[in-house]
């Protein structure tokens, strides 16, 4: 072997360094935009409980559950409401923690192989 293709097989080229580089960041975009997806849930969940724990609990509403519109009572309603609005903390949780470690791993690519992100002017 050569000491050539020792050398690459060690560093990675330009080319695989900015591949590497663009597919660190489009992972962090992806991952914050679900992020922002399920704040803008936890948001609508929350403006509905705050609004049915206002109302008679004997009161119809309607849900919409896969696509299908159901009529319940806000009593039956309001458990499953603040039971998802749960979830959707937890899962924000998750993928905050995801984020961060996906961000670090990113920052300490950069840091070992000098790269440096160019920001684009407003």
């Amino acid at each position: 072997m050569s000491s050539n293709s020792v050398d690459k097989t060690s560093t990675p080229s330009e080319q695989e360094l900015r591949l590497a580089a663009n597919q660190y960041t489009n992972e962090l975009k992806t991952v914050a935009s679900k992020i922002g997806e399920l704040e803008n849930e936890l948001n609508e969940h929350a403006l509905v409980i705050k609004t049915l724990s206002e109302v008679p609990t004997t009161r119809k509403c309607h849900r919409l559950i896969n696509g299908v519109l159901i009529e319940r009572t806000v009593a039956e309603v309001l458990p499953a409401l603040k039971t998802n609005e749960e979830g959707i903390q937890s899962t924000i949780k998750q993928l905050t923690s995801q984020y961060k470690a996906k961000e670090k791993l990113f920052i300490d690519f950069q840091q070992k192989h000098g790269i440096r992100i160019a920001q684009t002017p407003s």
